[in-house]
């Protein structure tokens, strides 16, 4: 179990990061979400993978599963989710803005060409 999940955070991180060095702003955010949803999991994973267990200590049980990972994947669902509103939106407002969804603009808002074409 835990081998399938340390393999679905780094396909999660690795599919990220190549798409957030893309040059559209819409892979970008979709880069940016995967790397959040990476995060979500791996916080998640770090309170031990526990089945069946109560996430509260009670004073009859062995063992329980930490509620602290739980929170904490919960409030960053809350933050990501409205931190990739306000990406969207601003990708939204350049795009309105410049006539392109291309990242390596230069400040008259025209895309840049590459240097050996």
């Amino acid at each position: 179990m835990e081998a399938l999940v340390a393999t679905a955070v780094g396909v999660l991180t690795a599919v990220g990061i190549y798409l957030v060095l893309r040059l559209r702003t819409f892979p970008v955010v979709l880069g940016m979400a995967l790397l959040s949803y990476a995060v979500n999991v791996f916080l998640f994973v770090s309170g031990r993978l526990v089945v069946d267990r109560p996430p509260i200590l009670l004073l009859k049980l062995d063992s329980y599963t930490d509620p602290l990972p739980q929170a904490l994947v919960l409030t960053a669902i809350v933050i990501s989710f409205g931190m990739t509103a306000l990406v969207v939106i601003m990708a939204l407002g350049a795009f309105l803005e410049s006539g392109t969804d291309r990242v390596d603009t230069d400040d008259a808002g025209t895309a840049r060409r590459e240097e050996g074409r």
